[in-house]
């Protein structure tokens, strides 16, 4: 595919009839106006005071499939005390959601500030810039105000997605590095019980035998440890992205991590049947991992399985131990951001692009609007502000091993309850930064570069200077009423199929859009036209409504036991 010129000219504009996106005819719309009264008297398009002498780095830690299943988001079971650690200094959002439960439209969503809708990217096979509009990235806005921008493992999924070069040279300063161990990931590199090496679902391995001898995200974390040491020297501010695999599946992870979850102590979902209310467009088939020669061997039926209760354990033990190998990475780049003396100088957000479901509602996949799915972990260190400034010679981030019995779990320094969306990391970052935080985009916006649709987050870290002071509350939250998460995910039908969980542009017919309130999750599924990008809310396929309170799991669709489908009044935010 040919790259698009300069700032977009000769790019086609979208045509006649595709302004308007479905979210505008869900009621209640809660996407205009400015944040309210910000972070430092920061006012939403002018240019922040800094606190800081000199301009502030930025580290983005992004994860691939990476639901809240970690200790400082009150999982008990798993050990994830590095990441625990960066919770301890950082302020943490309890309720963020994705707008899309799949790479590609997810990233490319969080990194332009753009829905789906805006970006028209569904599937995996668009660039935004041809396709939609030029939009500018959170990398490229840093990259023009003056930081060195650089890009490690998977940030912008690879493909047609980011124009086949992780959308350089927008977005970065130098070429963005792949580990050359990721094109083994799906190869045949795990040793089953028989000797032989398949290309399975679970693949603990023993890292001396694997490629290469070592692993994609092992790689990664040597590279962005060896441009923090280079830029330590610099007299730019920098950006750096560092995009973590696992726990993406297949679970290929050193096995010694296995050590951590004996089977013994591995539970089944809570919930993991079909739930019986729950319409077949919204049930997803989890066809990548029924193409993974361990699950194929189960010969599983199709489209609901289910897996074998043995199995399903098995599925949650390397889950969980793909996050404790992840939290390791995460804690050697940490460690080394600190022994290069850069953690007071430099901003640290740590999210996943979007959840998983390990067996809820009999599903092994994210690609749907359920909670387990959309809700990611989400948290920011920024020095000085949500953590006091180290002593010199103290650590803020030393290394801790998860097999350590003695490491406690370390509690989130600061939370807020209220529910934000991923959309929002633009402007905050932006933000936090002392940059101009781009304008709330217009309708529609496909000829606008540069604005945001997501929420400015600055608000929440807008407390006193002793941020562990005991009289202050830790939990920060607005008119819960007023907050709303959107995600929304496309169909090739109304009932379950082999590509329902990944339908191209062209075959889609169905999309569901979800509302998230404090109160309730609601979604309704909808004709859609693929040629036109135009949802058509009065052709409504099956509607899904949970009560959060009394159904926090999301198995009662209550949607039928309304009028028409039409929340009680009681219910709307």
């Amino acid at each position: 595919m040919d790259s698009p010129g300069p700032k977009g000219r000769g790019l086609s504009r979208p045509g006649r009839g595709l302004e308007t996106s479905g979210w505008e005819q869900i009621p209640p719309l809660a996407l205009g106006g400015c944040s309210p009264p910000p972070f430092a008297g920061l006012l939403c398009t002018q240019r922040s005071p800094r606190l800081w002498k000199y301009p502030l780095n930025v580290l983005l830690i992004i994860v691939d499939d990476l639901r809240p299943s970690l200790g400082c988001y009150g999982d008990q079971l798993i050990r994830s005390p590095n990441i625990d650690q960066l919770a301890s200094h950082s302020l943490l959002f309890q309720n963020a959601f994705a707008q899309q439960a799949v790479c590609a439209p997810s990233r490319v969503s969080f990194l332009t500030g753009r829905r789906p809708d805006t970006t028209r990217l569904y599937d995996f096979n668009s660039y935004w810039r041809v396709h939609a509009g030029n939009f500018s990235t959170i990398p490229q806005y840093f990259k023009e105000n003056g930081y060195v921008t650089m890009s490690v493992g998977k940030v912008f999924h690879p493909g047609i997605s980011s124009n086949h070069s992780d959308d350089s040279p927008y977005s970065w300063s130098i070429p963005p590095y792949h580990p050359s161990s990721e094109k083994y990931e799906n190869t045949k590199t795990c040793r089953g019980p028989d000797g032989e090496l398949h290309a399975n679902l679970l693949c603990p391995v023993d890292v001396a035998d694997v490629p290469e001898g070592t692993l994609p995200d092992k790689q990664s974390t040597e590279e962005a440890i060896r441009l923090l040491e280079k830029m330590k020297t610099s007299t730019s501010p920098f950006f750096l992205a560092v995009g973590y695999h696992k726990p993406h599946i297949p679970f290929r992870y050193p096995k010694e991590f296995q050590k951590l979850y004996p089977l013994e102590n591995i539970t089944l979902a809570p919930d993991p049947q079909v739930p019986a209310g729950l319409p077949p467009v919204a049930y997803n088939p989890w066809m990548d991992i029924r193409q993974r020669e361990d699950v194929q061997a189960l010969n599983l039926s199709m489209p609901y399985g289910p897996i074998p209760v043995d199995f399903q354990r098995k599925i949650r033990q390397s889950y969980f131990a793909s996050v404790s190998y992840l939290d390791t990475q995460v804690g050697r780049l940490l460690s080394a951001l600190d022994d290069l003396q850069l953690a007071n100088s430099t901003i640290i957000a740590f999210t996943s692009d979007h959840g998983w479901a390990l067996g809820e509602h009999g599903e092994w996949a994210k690609y749907s609007n359920f909670d387990v799915t959309t809700r990611v972990p989400l948290m920011f260190y920024v020095p000085g502000r949500t953590a006091p400034f180290p002593d010199a010679g103290e650590k803020l981030f030393s290394y801790i091993d998860p097999f350590d019995p003695l490491s406690e779990v370390m509690e989130p320094g600061r939370q807020a309850l209220d529910l934000v969306e991923l959309l929002s990391l633009f402007p905050t970052l932006a933000g936090l930064a002392g940059l101009h935080v781009p304008p709330r985009c217009p309708s529609p916006s496909f000829h606008v570069e540069l604005c945001r649709e997501g929420q400015n987050l600055l608000k929440y870290f807008r407390f006193g200077k002793g941020t562990h002071d005991s009289e202050e509350d830790p939990y920060f939250h607005a008119n819960p009423r007023e907050l709303i998460a959107y995600s929304q995910y496309p169909r090739p039908a109304d009932s379950p199929q082999w590509n329902s969980d990944k339908p191209s542009l062209k075959d889609i017919k169905v999309m569901g859009y979800s509302i998230r309130t404090i109160d309730y999750r609601y979604t309704v599924w909808v004709s859609f036209n693929p040629d036109e990008f135009l949802a058509n809310f009065s052709d409504v396929h099956a509607g899904e409504l949970y009560l959060v309170d009394s159904d926090p799991l999301q198995d009662h669709n209550m949607y039928n036991d309304t009028q028409g489908g039409d929340l009680p009044l009681s219910l709307m935010p």
